[in-house]
């Protein structure tokens, strides 16, 4: 799962949807210096991310592409995913994808001070952009691509990944589409689990 869906997993805590998104440049244990709901996104994104790679659907989407772009794989399925996500927003959430979006800039702006410097020096350029509703576009999604492939020194392969996607559309849409709903439902179990204080 990339920024699109890690947003929409993240129910209606603004705070959890910032550790979300602030979840992966944040290491071990250094989630606990941060406060209980920001603490709670980040372990909602690693839960997520854990759920996501193990399996069998998401296994088979990274197989269709590995013998072109190997370790890169796993990361171009996560944006692919988000594409068909914003590509069919209406069929999973009630707001439209733009109004969506722009609350999700707006909480991350808010807290724009308390960005890990990674985040700070991507979230400028994600906002100008547009990527989270850029996604759905297939010009904007391989302006993507291009950006990644050449922050891999151009070893990764990713500027031709549009090129992948459209060549294996449907069978990557039927397994997202298989997909999505039981990372929707995996999701709202571990807020609920997340977020239950333990009774004593």
């Amino acid at each position: 799962m990339n920024f699109l869906a890690h947003s929409h997993l993240s129910g209606e805590n603004r705070d959890i949807l910032f550790g979300n998104f602030i979840a992966d440049s944040v290491k071990g244990n250094g989630l606990h210096k941060f406060p209980e709901d920001i603490k709670n996104g980040i372990l909602l994104h690693r839960r997520i991310d854990t759920f996501t790679d193990r399996h069998e659907i998401v296994k088979s989407s990274i197989k269709l592409i590995r013998p072109d772009y190997g370790k890169f794989s796993g990361i171009i399925i996560d944006i692919y995913y988000d594409h068909f996500l914003a590509l069919n927003w209406e069929e999973y959430h009630s707001q439209s994808l733009s109004n969506f979006v722009r609350n999700v800039y707006l909480t991350l702006g808010k807290r724009f001070k308390y960005l890990p410097s990674r985040n700070k020096r991507m979230l400028p350029f994600l906002i100008a952009q547009n990527w989270l509703v850029g996604y759905a576009n297939i010009d904007d999604l391989r302006r993507v691509f291009w950006g990644m492939d050449r922050r891999t020194k151009n070893i990764s392969g990713m500027k031709n990944a549009v090129d992948q996607l459209v060549m294996n559309h449907k069978q990557l849409e039927s397994h997202f589409r298989e997909f999505y709903p039981e990372i929707q439902k995996y999701a709202k179990e571990t807020l609920l689990e997340i977020e239950t204080p333990v009774q004593d």
